[in-house]
């Protein structure tokens, strides 16, 4: 039997047997507090971006099971009529508060919060983890491939080499909201409204009787888009002098310049040296070189270090599956309970490893902008808290707490933005070329040294002297 693809069933296992066990309890009123964070940054990163938060507003517009669903887990024969039929009528009733996408995103801090109905909110957790996992990550190694470009156009060329139809679709959208500019993935090119891009590969060339033909034919299809592939057999005795052979003898004719030439092979460094200075004596100097061939953010670097002559860059399989470090390692974690009487009982994870530790309350991220627009550092605070910057306001590290220093003439922006009120949405996503912007300009605020991709500068995420001492006071609690 085949199923409709339904996102409810986006389920890890152990969510159900958990939820049917709160029913049987009587938990199903019962409000509870849940934060996605995340630990650490990929690739020894100074900071992650924030993506995904309209693809997981989209998962939950209409977020239900089916009966094929509910036929499927009553002949399992683990779940009793009482829980099917919750889950038959289940709808959302949640408060969630999110981090924006686009925003420069620290460990520890919690990206997306999520009060609710405790069964409702063990149900999302899979689905939550599973789309800012993917699309966090993504966005991150192409915002460190588009900064390690300098300015040169970064396309995203990975649709072949994702796991998966999903990971070539939503990454090519985190991969926008990094910052490339446009996508080889039709689909998303044309649900996202990314800019599509793409020429020819090496079997147009070898399809042809010679590589001239091939580049004829391609030139007067497309003689406002041409750019010829010149690597498939030799790049400067071949490919290139055939590429200049007929934009004098195909495009010229016509009135129309080309766009360029791309290099899939071989030293690039060098053959782009070369093949400028080519395209250049034939009287092309307006002819673009694009590189591409398993780029990453390091060769990207390198290749613009030692002069080579490439004008934009197209990234496939480094960075659709962020190969170097492809896991966002988000979790969820319980962090309070309501009463009764509206108060809140925070609870914590204890660890034998510190940094797996978790913040309890409900909480809220504020950052900190100096007078220039800087980046300071983060504060997480109870939610309620009033954080007051004007006067100055001490931080310190939650670990190290004779680490502290004392910021004035800041300005403090409440980062947790409401999301769902009561099930019901109240945010408004803004355009995907608006997140893009957006982020490029949160990346600019972020100081050079916490931007390095070699042992960056730790970017402070520290706790208000409240929750500092409710966590203090939990730990020796449970230590007792």
């Amino acid at each position: 039997m085949r199923f409709k693809r339904n996102l409810a069933a986006m389920t890890d296992f152990y969510e159900l047997t958990m939820s049917a066990g709160y029913l049987d309890e009587g938990y199903q009123d019962k409000i509870a507090v849940f934060d996605m964070f995340f630990r650490r940054v990929p690739d020894g990163g100074g900071y992650a971006i924030m993506a995904g938060l309209q693809t997981f507003i989209e998962s939950l517009e209409d977020l239900s099971f089916m009966p094929e669903d509910i036929a499927w887990l009553r002949a399992g024969g683990t779940f009793d009529e009482k829980f099917l039929t919750y889950l038959q009528n289940l709808q959302l009733h949640c408060n969630i508060w999110a981090i924006p996408e686009g925003t420069p995103i620290f460990p520890h801090e919690p990206i997306v919060t999520v009060e609710g109905p405790a069964i409702e909110c063990q149900l999302l957790e899979t689905l939550l983890l599973v789309t800012f996992n993917h699309q966090c990550l993504i966005a991150t190694k192409a915002n460190r491939i588009v900064r390690a470009a300098a300015g040169h156009p970064v396309m995203e060329f990975g649709a072949r080499r994702a796991q998966g139809y999903d990971g070539a679709y939503y990454g090519a959208r985190a991969a926008y909201i990094g910052g490339c500019g446009s996508t080889s993935c039709v689909m998303a090119a044309r649900d996202f409204g990314i800019p599509a891009s793409g020429t020819m590969a090496h079997s147009w060339v070898q399809m042809f009787p010679t590589e001239y033909d091939a580049f004829a034919k391609y030139a007067r299809l497309y003689p406002d888009a041409c750019v010829l592939l010149v690597d498939t057999y030799n790049v400067l005795k071949s490919g290139v002098p055939n590429a200049i052979k007929v934009f004098d003898e195909v495009l010229k004719p016509m009135g129309k310049r080309p766009k360029g030439i791309r290099i899939d092979s071989g030293d690039i460094a060098y053959l782009s040296k070369k093949a400028r200075k080519l395209l250049d004596a034939a009287g092309y100097a307006d002819c673009t070189i694009c590189a591409s061939n398993s780029l990453d953010e390091y060769i990207v670097r390198d290749l613009l270090l030692q002069g080579a002559r490439v004008d934009s860059f197209g990234i496939g399989e480094n960075m659709i599956t962020a190969k170097s470090d492809p896991v966002f390692g988000g979790v969820y974690k319980l962090a309070a309970v309501k009463q009764a009487d509206g108060s809140y009982t925070p609870k914590i994870k204890l660890s034998e490893t510190a940094e797996k530790m978790t913040v309890p309350c409900l909480k809220q991220v504020w950052r900190l902008y100096d007078a220039d627009g800087k980046a300071m550092a983060d504060l997480i605070t109870v939610a309620g808290e009033t954080v007051d910057a004007a006067n100055g306001i001490t931080l310190f590290d939650p670990a190290e707490t004779w680490k502290h220093r004392t910021y004035t003439g800041c300005t403090a922006k409440c980062l947790s933005t409401p999301v769902y009120a009561g099930g019901k949405r109240v945010y408004q996503s803004p355009q995907l070329d608006d997140i893009r912007a957006y982020c490029a300009q949160q990346v600019a605020n972020l100081w050079d040294e916490v931007k390095r991709f070699e042992n960056p500068h730790r970017y402070y995420v520290d706790l208000s002297q409240q929750l500092w001492d409710i966590r203090a006071r939990l730990l020796e609690e449970m230590s007792q």
